[in-house]
């Protein structure tokens, strides 16, 4: 008899990654760095309820890079989501959006 915590099987569970990498221009502090970054981070939050964390280059003060992940049961969700937000951040971003990277993981793949 197994008396350990329960285990959950998901079936569909689709998790999408977005990196993006941006450049910002004129910036010469880590504080200025932390201020477009928060703000970004929390509009993306707020607008699609997504995790959003600062993934590299932490102590370079001119370069960004965030790492934006949602799941979903469908394949089609995900990546809306994730297209959405990539259009949302082209729009507002002060900075120079330089690279950007959608990965769609799924288990039945």
């Amino acid at each position: 008899m197994y008396n350990g915590p329960p285990v959950f099987i998901y079936d569909d569970m689709i998790i999408g990654v977005l990196t993006l990498e941006f450049r910002l221009h004129g910036n010469r502090s880590l504080k200025g760095k932390r201020k477009v970054a928060l703000s970004l981070k929390q509009k993306l939050r707020n607008k699609f309820n997504v995790a959003v964390a600062e993934i590299e280059a932490m102590d370079v003060h001119d370069k960004l890079v965030l790492g934006v992940v949602t799941t979903a049961n469908e394949t089609t969700r995900v990546e809306s989501r994730l297209a959405k937000a990539l259009a949302m951040i082209e729009a507002i971003s002060p900075a120079e959006l330089t690279r950007c990277n959608t990965e769609i993981f799924s288990d039945t793949e």
